[in-house]
């Protein structure tokens, strides 16, 4: 295994994703069956690795996050999504210990994902990329702590689906984990969750740039339906006492509704922006791709005979 700089997506030729780079040249087997490899995975690290390797911290991130922990996006320009806990003297204090975040494997910042290149083919994957569940992306996690010289993490922690990884670490590799700390995690979707995102995958699929999946190939984009799937999703990051709280009835910038069909409600503009700017940093197959891999029977349940229990065995 070595480092190098791995293709960049199609639709951004000139972006240059700042980070590191492992090319993992051993087949992972993926719980679909397949051998997948060799593949890429991109990652940032953050404070200094002891002689011992015994302070490594693994953060995992959410399903529209990347490896940007404590760094500004570079496409977005926007802070680090958990800047407020990455950082000298902070929760992850990384004066004290060496914190690590992978893009996950199927993901669109410089992990392979279905918007990379297939070599067999010169096109990108789209479709044909493999299915690929939260094991896989812990496989392929452990991979890179391997190439690392990290046999134990002091932590590994993340939040949604960042804590389903989390659970999966403690189920798939509790003897090379000392803590797991999920957040707002839960070791399955339930079936409103699932439903969500099947609502989701179908807004993409409906938009007629995605083309069966070869948008890129074909110099497409599907932002109507990436949009839309984005708004549906943020409907569920919030309860219906959080969102009222936050939006109640009120107007946005107007006195009274216009009898059209602009956004009339602050909730109805909020879904708007989060769609709209959510389009310009994702990829939509990756987009399908990982919302399919949170409900996969994976974490540790998977080989379980009651759909309800969870066992680390």
């Amino acid at each position: 295994m070595s480092t190098l700089i791995s293709p960049r997506l199609r639709s951004r030729p000139e972006q240059e994703w700042p980070g590191y780079r492992l090319l993992v040249r051993e087949p992972l087997r993926l719980d679909c069956g397949i051998d997948f490899g060799p593949f890429t995975i991109a990652y940032q690290t953050y404070g200094t690795l002891n002689p011992d390797r015994t302070n490594a911290v693994l953060v995992c991130h959410a399903l529209t996050g990347d490896q940007y922990v404590a760094d500004p996006h570079p496409i977005t320009g926007k802070a680090g999504w958990w800047e407020t806990m990455v950082g000298p003297g902070l929760v992850l204090d990384t004066s004290r210990y060496f914190v690590i975040c992978a893009n996950v494997l199927g993901g669109c910042m410089g992990t392979t994902g279905p918007q990379d290149i297939n070599p067999a083919t010169g096109e990108p994957w789209a479709l044909s990329f493999p299915v690929i569940t939260v094991r896989d992306m812990v496989r392929a996690q452990k991979r890179l702590l391997d190439h690392l010289g990290i046999d134990s993490l002091f932590c590994v922690t993340g939040g949604s689906m960042g804590g389903m990884q989390v659970l999966q670490w403690a189920a798939s590799y509790p003897e090379r984990v000392f803590a797991a700390v999920p957040i707002a995690a839960a070791a399955r979707h339930s079936a409103q969750n699932i439903a969500f995102h099947e609502v989701g995958r179908q807004a993409i699929m409906a938009d007629p740039d995605w083309s069966g999946g070869r948008y890129l190939s074909l110099g497409r984009q599907p932002v109507r339906g990436l949009a839309v799937a984005r708004m549906a999703a943020h409907i569920t990051y919030l309860s219906e006492p959080a969102l009222h709280r936050k939006f109640g009835r009120n107007l946005q910038d107007r006195h009274a509704v216009t009898y059209g069909f602009d956004a009339d409600f602050q909730v109805e503009s909020y879904l708007r922006h989060q769609g709209s700017t959510f389009v310009d940093r994702f990829d939509a197959n990756s987009y399908l791709y990982i919302t399919r891999a949170i409900p996969s029977p994976a974490t540790g349940c998977s080989r379980h005979p009651r759909a309800d229990s969870w066992s680390t065995r």
